[in-house]
């Protein structure tokens, strides 16, 4: 019989070399376990399970859906001054329709959500005749691979289309290499992991009718057979919650008892608690935002919690945004034009707050009536834009005797 000179993908993987010790199928090694991404409590992790874990998907949900909540306009500056370029094609792609099936909301929250959980973020961009972005439209960052060729960056989509570094948009997290970004799921995996874990196994818990395992012992020998039909029976009328607090009868001098530490006992929920502030902490949210006030009980720790939300975790997304928005979407002639999200509302206080903050930024010239009311999402009135000074201000050492205090 011919050898088989083109063995199959198992074989190859299992193949011995220097980079690859001998391994097998019963003793798989380091790296083979890492490419199918299982974590040392053998739960499988990938980014797309992670998100049944409860927090994980908490975690990616606010903080996708409050950036694409953000306002996102583009400007013109002009000198030492900006204003809003109403008109300017790019300020409708971003802000009413970037492509034919998405509004801007679920195309940015698409976007962000990628971002978030997968590293990267990525969006072909269609291009008309005069080089003008007239579409965006999201791609699977699964099936996006980035590469330099010739010294130039390349994105090849799905094994079947190459496109240049000005075709797609590509936001970036935390990278190492300046080319794409870590998944924070497979950096996290073990964290991720254990909470999955403890997730299965309050639900097998509660599938048992909320009790731990028990054995049942019989004065006499039982064939396999007697062993298996008993445990089905008992399972069957005892297992799940329906029957939860039933009697169960046992015949021929048959006992049963109960084995296990109880949950709390085990610290199953104390586990469950940390894993969701293991959560937070890799995404960099606080706590409060999951549903875990126990450290956010005054009013005053959770709006501070909402500037550090604000400041920590959403201000290096959108930043990371706005670089490869202006780096993309405007021609070279239109250097200054640039799109900007506007985090500044989300970090305001209640109304008093907000409302005596306006106050003095008013009293002391900083802002203007019409600048207070575009914070409040309020239309400009006539004579708007004029900006105060206090009289009684005058240059360091500068005589102020004369200062007229009408």
């Amino acid at each position: 019989m011919a050898e088989n000179k083109n063995p199959g993908l198992l074989a190859r993987l299992f193949r011995s070399s220097p980079e690859n010790p001998s391994t097998s199928l019963a003793n798989p090694a380091a790296w083979l376990t890492g490419l199918f991404g299982t974590s040392k409590t053998g739960v499988q992790v990938s980014e797309d399970n992670a998100l049944t874990f409860s927090a994980v998907y908490a975690a990616v949900r606010i903080i996708s859906e409050t950036i694409a909540s953000i306002p996102l306009n583009v400007y013109k500056a002009d000198g030492e001054t900006r204003v809003k370029a109403v008109g300017h094609p790019i300020q409708k792609l971003l802000a009413e329709q970037p492509n034919s099936v998405s509004s801007t909301f679920t195309f940015r929250e698409c976007m962000a959500a990628n971002l978030v959980l997968h590293g990267n973020s990525y969006a072909k961009i269609e291009m008309n005749g005069a080089g003008r972005p007239v579409s965006l439209t999201p791609l699977n960052p699964l099936l996006v691979e980035v590469k330099i060729v010739d010294g130039e960056k390349v994105y090849i989509f799905d094994k079947k289309h190459t496109y240049l570094d000005y075709e797609v948009l590509h936001f970036v997290g935390l990278s190492f290499n300046g080319l794409t970004g870590k998944s924070p799921i497979t950096v996290a995996r073990e964290a991720v992991a254990i909470g999955l874990a403890a997730q299965e196994y309050g639900a097998r818990f509660y599938s048992n009718g909320a009790n731990t395992g028990g054995v049942i012992t019989s004065p006499g020998r039982l064939s396999l057979e007697a062993i298996n039909r008993l445990k089905q029976s008992w399972n069957r009328a005892n297992a799940g919650l329906s029957n939860t607090h039933g009697t169960a009868i046992l015949e021929e001098g048959m006992k049963y008892e109960k084995v296990g530490l109880d949950p709390e006992a085990a610290q199953f929920l104390q586990s469950r608690k940390f894993q969701v502030n293991e959560i937070a902490r890799i995404f960099r949210i606080p706590p409060s935002y999951l549903a875990d006030l126990e450290n956010s009980s005054t009013r005053a720790n959770v709006e501070q919690q909402s500037i550090v939300f604000v400041r920590d975790c959403l201000q290096p997304y959108v930043r990371r945004m706005e670089v490869e928005l202006n780096r993309k979407l405007f021609r070279e002639d239109e250097s200054n034009y640039y799109a900007y999200f506007t985090l500044e509302g989300l970090m305001r206080g209640d109304q008093k707050a907000r409302y005596e903050a306006y106050a003095t930024a008013r009293q002391w010239g900083w802002l203007s009536v019409n600048d207070i009311r575009d914070l409040e999402n309020l239309n400009p009135v006539e004579g708007g834009d004029v900006y105060l000074q206090p009289l009684n201000m005058v240059q360091s050492g500068q005589d102020n005797t004369n200062v007229d205090a009408d």
